[in-house]
């Protein structure tokens, strides 16, 4: 989903391999470097902000991913998908993407499957399909009729299908919505999981309630080797600018809400249980500034995340802003250590 929010240009390097080593010079000041006891930045880069490749814009970031030949995938939500030199940041592809129609996504979220295939979602029905790496539809995912977008279902424009992450063992995937459904209390916002059959395909599997922040959404969910979850919550508001907040979460004892029509805080509904790592405002400028109110200048429209490796004892985690393809936003990609 498209919010408004601001920042300013600064560059810095980007990574390698599975850990993203810095190249380039750092926009970074001396001094700490840490958000929290659980996170710290190192340096962020604006190198992509307001550039094109082939004829198309780069911007408008929705999803990270981390494809099997070691480069970067990033996803624009105006139905692109850029393949991005893993040191530099700098485009070598844009592939365009469309629905069986021809007709372009709202494409939000992104995995690079173990056989380099791409699953990715769209919050116009919403929709998960797969894609070759040339961009053929090869599957289309089911969804519950109760995610659909209103009239067919109970979900609200632009607040469906934004992350999507698989689970260790590549065997479930699992997609969040943003907001939440019609008749659920406000806040609690629903993970669909699909389970992957013999076949190959994907099936219906739970689906879990997580309780946002007031005022906040779901903007992308990144699965951790042992099962949790990093979950980004977003918000904006107007004159104070974006709050990002960092959790980690853990779907494992969650009830299966699949079955519940409305989620009104019943009784015996576990709910995904999660803890604040960071508030992404308590982290250093860096040198940042921002072109409009932020309560931090490094701050801006988060929306995609993508683990990228460890080190020592960290896991490194990329997030991209998406900047709406609007002067006064920036394509920001920042780079934490999280210890989870």
């Amino acid at each position: 989903m498209r919010l408004r929010t601001v920042l300013a240009t600064l560059t810095a390097g980007l990574a390698a391999a599975t850990c993203l080593s810095a190249a380039g010079p750092a926009a970074a000041a001396p001094g700490d470097h840490t958000c929290s006891p659980s996170v710290s930045i190192d340096r962020f880069s604006d190198a992509l902000d307001k550039t094109t490749y082939d004829g198309t814009f780069v911007g408008n970031l929705s999803a990270l991913a981390l494809d099997r030949n070691g480069s970067l995938a990033a996803l624009s939500d105006r139905s692109a998908l850029f393949d991005l030199d893993a040191r530099t940041l700098a485009p070598r592809s844009a592939l365009p993407l469309a629905d069986e129609n021809g007709t372009a996504l709202d494409s939000e979220g992104l995995v690079v499957d173990r056989d380099g295939t791409r699953l990715i979602t769209s919050e116009t029905e919403p929709s998960i399909r797969r894609y070759s790496r040339d961009g053929r539809i090869l599957d289309r995912l089911p969804v519950p009729d109760a995610l659909r977008v209103a009239p067919a279902g109970r979900a609200q424009s632009n607040g469906t299908f934004e992350g999507l992450t698989l689970l260790p063992g590549g065997r479930t995937l699992l997609a969040s919505m943003e907001y939440a459904l019609s008749g659920d209390t406000a806040g609690l916002v629903r993970f669909q999981t699909w389970q992957r059959t013999y076949g190959g395909h994907f099936r219906l599997g739970p689906q879990y309630a997580y309780r946002a922040d007031a005022g906040l959404g779901v903007p992308e969910v990144q699965a951790t080797r042992d099962g949790r979850l990093l979950v980004l919550e977003r918000g904006f508001t107007v004159g104070v600018g974006n709050t990002v907040r960092l959790y980690l979460a853990d779907p494992r004892h969650a009830t299966d809400t699949s079955g519940i029509e409305n989620l009104t805080g019943q009784d015996g509904v576990r709910l995904v249980r999660k803890t604040l790592l960071a508030d992404i405002a308590d982290c250093p400028t860096l040198g940042a500034t921002a072109k409009q109110p932020q309560p931090n200048p490094l701050l801006d429209n988060i929306e995609g995340m993508v683990i990228t490796g460890r080190s020592e004892g960290r896991l490194r985690v990329l997030l991209v802003s998406d900047d709406n393809q609007n002067a006064t936003q920036t394509t920001r990609f920042c780079f934490l250590r999280v210890r989870v």
